[in-house]
């Protein structure tokens, strides 16, 4: 390798690391929860003062639509609580999902109609329309499985943050603020959900009442023992910084012991691929030379 090819490389690599660097910490800058609540803060303060400026116009609209609106998770519609578990709250969601569900067939049969012709495409057409008709429900289950697991893992960090909040002197409403702040980068999808207990109880919403919508939205097991455990503890008056210290043990531990029985299935799981992928390349390398030895004899002795 020449000299000027070793520059060029090296001026290529240190280029990409630089670049790379450089977007990194973009990224990190433009997430952090400083820089969050201060942005979030000015949003609320011109949404404040529109509102103000506003109120004589938009108040019978206003009026018109709050009427139109779910009072409480219960009367949400089954495609918005899905969306809503997945973290899709806007009201255009369960519209968007609609187009896609409803489109999505239309799309695949007339594309297999168009290049398959009438009679060949119109069957192939209809098995991939059921196909994606069926796409999208498969797809919102596995975000929400996936949220659920994102939940899960991030629910001893944030317990133990309470605690840590609880002990300094905080109350558990202010608790639960801090807590959403600082979580909004490691564990966003849960922060998110502290965030809607925060909005819900300044509302005028009860604690508890809070605590049970964040239950039924989740669907997460550790988050309905959780919530049983305030609950409880709010009934009888007891420490909750020691009811959380031991729900937190608790989450530790289930923690754990989901990510050992994933470590165990790993071995299971990576047979499919040793066998259709290693194994035969394996095979070619270390039984092919001799094959070709053996067929080059046999067809010399035969001669």
């Amino acid at each position: 390798m020449t000299l000027e090819l070793m520059l060029a490389v090296g001026g290529l690599f240190v280029s990409i690391a630089f670049a790379s660097t450089y977007v990194i910490l973009e990224v990190l800058r433009r997430r952090a929860p400083g820089r969050q609540r201060l942005h979030g803060a000015g949003e609320a303060g011109v949404l404040a003062m529109e509102t103000s400026l506003a109120i004589g116009e938009l108040d019978p609209r206003l009026a018109r639509a709050n009427r139109l609106l779910p009072k409480s998770p219960k009367d949400m519609s089954r495609l918005q609580k899905k969306m809503a578990r997945v973290g899709y709250r806007s009201p255009m969601a369960p519209v968007v999902y609609t187009i896609c569900e409803v489109g999505l067939p239309a799309l695949v049969l007339i594309l297999c109609v168009y290049f398959l012709g009438s009679s060949r495409g119109l069957l192939m057409g209809t098995l991939a329309a059921v196909l994606a008709y069926m796409l999208p429900g498969f797809w919102l289950s596995r975000q929400a499985e996936k949220r659920k697991k994102l939940i899960a893992n991030g629910l001893p960090d944030a317990l133990d943050l309470l605690i840590v909040c609880v002990e300094a002197g905080m109350g558990l409403d202010q608790a639960i603020t801090k807590a959403s702040e600082e979580l909004v980068v490691s564990h966003p999808a849960l922060a998110e959900e502290l965030g809607i207990i925060t909005t819900e109880i300044r509302a005028g919403k009860a604690r508890m009442e809070a605590f049970k919508n964040f239950a039924g939205r989740t669907q997460v097991e550790d988050v309905r023992q959780l919530v049983n455990m305030l609950v409880q503890t709010d009934r009888f008056g007891t420490s909750i910084s020691q009811a959380l210290r031991t729900q937190a043990e608790v989450s530790r531990t289930k923690r754990r012991q989901r990510a050992e029985e994933r470590a165990q299935k790993l071995g299971v799981k990576l047979i499919f691929p040793l066998v259709f992928c290693l194994f035969p390349a394996m095979f070619v390398v270390t039984i092919g030379p001799a094959v070709i030895k053996f067929v080059r004899f046999f067809a010399a002795t035969s001669v």
